[in-house]
């Protein structure tokens, strides 16, 4: 076993969560935020947009059974990367599309798998995904974990 991690940030994390946790070779996935100027930020902090935080999932996962790859496809399919700052009804730098990476290795892949996505016309606008070096993580308050499961949800009402 090789445990790695992955870091996402694509809308709101309660759902995020849930659909990298149910990920066969995922071994545990955690909400919180990352990419922002505050230390030790609180929900409500990042909440106001002054921060600078994404709220993100931080994943990991056994890279014997999962690759990184099969994770970032699942990152693609489950938000849309074409939208500012924003997905669905959720607004704020907060929500932005990002893949916050842990090594060369894992820089190369998603900037390839970008490249892929926008040559494949899948969608149709500019892809605007941020792919920057994992900055530190800071763990979401605890209601915030498995959120939905704790509400016998499976995911996000939009």
């Amino acid at each position: 076993m090789t445990i790695e991690k992955a870091m996402f940030g694509a809308g709101c994390f309660w759902g995020v969560e849930t659909t990298f946790r149910n990920i066969g070779g995922v071994t545990t996935a955690a909400v919180g935020y990352a990419g922002g100027t505050t230390d030790n930020p609180t929900y409500q902090d990042v909440c106001s947009s002054r921060t600078g935080h994404a709220e993100v999932v931080e994943v990991e996962f056994d890279s014997d059974a999962v690759s990184y790859k099969e994770l970032l496809d699942v990152f693609w399919a489950n938000h849309d990367p074409t939208t500012l700052n924003r997905q669905g009804p959720d607004a704020g730098t907060q929500y932005r599309s990002v893949i916050f990476t842990y090594s060369p290795e894992q820089k190369a892949a998603a900037e390839a798998s970008k490249a892929e996505m926008d040559s494949r016309g899948r969608f149709r606008r500019p892809i605007v995904t941020q792919i920057e070096p994992a900055p530190k993580f800071h763990r979401a308050e605890e209601y915030h974990q498995r959120y939905l499961e704790k509400r016998g949800l499976a995911h996000c009402a939009i």
